[in-house]
């Protein structure tokens, strides 16, 4: 009877071991669980910011084909061809108002004085 009772014994610890092991297992397993949404969630965010980067690209894209098509427009580029006197005069223009402000400038910035 005294071995009876001491296998018992036997058995009940390992059965203890066993379900300690087992509460260790759902633990485990519970962390991974929680790790893998964690990731999925992040993917998921990951993925829309990037269609969203997508999209803002694809509007850039668009907004700059418009702008060239435009520019290209007031330039004469295109079906007309390059009127290159526009150009020319811009160029000049630009250049010839940059000195002006430049004069003026300095000018001011030396208190009037010839």
């Amino acid at each position: 009877m005294a071995s009876s009772s001491r296998g018992r014994a036997v058995e009940d610890t390992y059965e203890s071991q066993n379900d300690q092991r087992l509460d260790e297992l759902h633990s485990k397993i519970r962390t991974l669980r929680g790790i893998t949404t964690d990731i999925h969630d992040d993917v998921e965010s990951q993925n829309l910011m990037l269609d969203d980067t997508g999209n803002r690209f694809n509007s850039f894209g668009f907004s700059l084909s418009q702008t060239t098509r435009r520019a290209g427009q007031a330039f004469g580029i295109g079906e007309g061809g390059l009127k290159t006197w526009r150009v020319v005069i811009f160029v000049v223009a630009f250049f010839f108002s940059f000195f002006l402000v430049r004069k003026i400038f300095l000018w001011w910035r030396s208190g009037g004085a010839a």
